[in-house]
């Protein structure tokens, strides 16, 4: 009885619709993904830094170095710790160079804080994601003093100086787990944008026909809610997902430049801007190479998320 959204049946804004005869809607979006040159090349930086973060460890193995391994032999000690070589100490003994004043290879440091950074943007991504869509079901669905409840929540914590707490929190709590942390707190004020998405996705669907044969058949709520609506909301959720990421890795980003984030001798690449601004002008690559490392995957995933908002949920993308 359940009838389920249909990525592949969604109006295509620029072709007309797509016929699924023969094959999976899935297989469709990913058809559709890969035709989009911007959508393509989202995805492959994507499966390349998420490959690349998962598998830090031997890749930093491979340049022969740790990302806390010091390498004094890499830096002048008579000129402040400046990288001996050009372009911050770059070549086939230190892949991007080296940190100076430590002599830390870059490459490694890089590999390890994208692992931090994409770690904490992903569990509090599912976080956001988890909340927010429970909270939006259950208010769309039941609706009267659960929606007017709910929704008040979705408007107190929307309206609440969020950065501000954040940099509050993260300064306060000192002998904590960082990580565990940040992700808490990031996750803590995401979850009501989504909520809403999912609360007005719900209340169009509630009133359908297999919504209500489903309810005369004696399903309970909670299956009602779980095998006839989730399923047909799960479109816009994940394109929401994919969109929340960027803001996620640059929330991070922000906060560990803030020095309220991950600490030394933990990699992040918030943590390593931060601590290039005091040797940009000596050595402006180790400023450069985790900010373009930053920049590109924040354009991958948004990149990557704007697509599947125009297939997934044509309608909310043009709204």
């Amino acid at each position: 009885m359940s009838t389920t959204t249909d990525p592949a049946a969604v109006e295509d804004t620029a072709a007309g619709p797509v016929k699924a005869a023969g094959r999976g809607p899935w297989r469709l979006v990913g058809e559709r993904l890969w035709a989009q040159g911007s959508a393509r090349f989202g995805l492959i930086t994507v499966a390349v830094l998420v490959l690349a973060a998962a598998l830090a460890g031997p890749l930093s193995s491979l340049g022969g170095w740790t990302p806390e391994e010091f390498d004094k032999r890499a830096i002048d000690p008579y000129m402040g710790g400046t990288p001996i070589g050009a372009f911050g100490g770059i070549g086939t003994r230190h892949w991007f160079g080296v940190e100076p004043g430590s002599g830390r290879d870059l490459f490694a440091r890089v590999l390890h804080g994208g692992q931090v950074s994409l770690l904490i943007a992903f569990t509090a991504t599912a976080l956001v994601v988890i909340a927010g869509t429970l909270a939006g079901i259950v208010a769309g669905y039941f609706g009267g003093r659960v929606d007017a409840a709910l929704s008040r929540l979705m408007d107190l914590t929307m309206s609440f100086p969020s950065l501000i707490f954040m940099i509050a929190m993260m300064s306060v709590a000192k002998d904590v787990n960082r990580i565990l942390l940040m992700t808490l707190v990031i996750g803590l004020f995401g979850w009501p944008g989504i909520a809403r998405v999912v609360r007005g996705q719900t209340l169009s669907l509630k009133h359908r026909e297999y919504v209500e044969a489903a309810k005369v058949g004696g399903a309970r709520s909670w299956r009602i809610l779980t095998r006839e609506i989730l399923p047909n909301v799960s479109g816009p959720i994940i394109a929401y997902t994919t969109l929340l990421i960027p803001g996620m890795i640059a929330t991070e980003a922000a906060l560990s430049y803030l020095g309220v984030g991950v600490r030394p001798p933990t990699a992040s690449w918030g943590q390593m801007i931060a601590e290039s601004i005091l040797h940009y002008e000596t050595d402006p690559t180790y400023f450069l190479i985790p900010t373009v490392f930053l920049f590109i995957a924040v354009l991958a995933f948004t990149l990557l998320g704007d697509a599947l908002r125009d297939i997934l949920d044509p309608r909310g993308g043009r709204s």
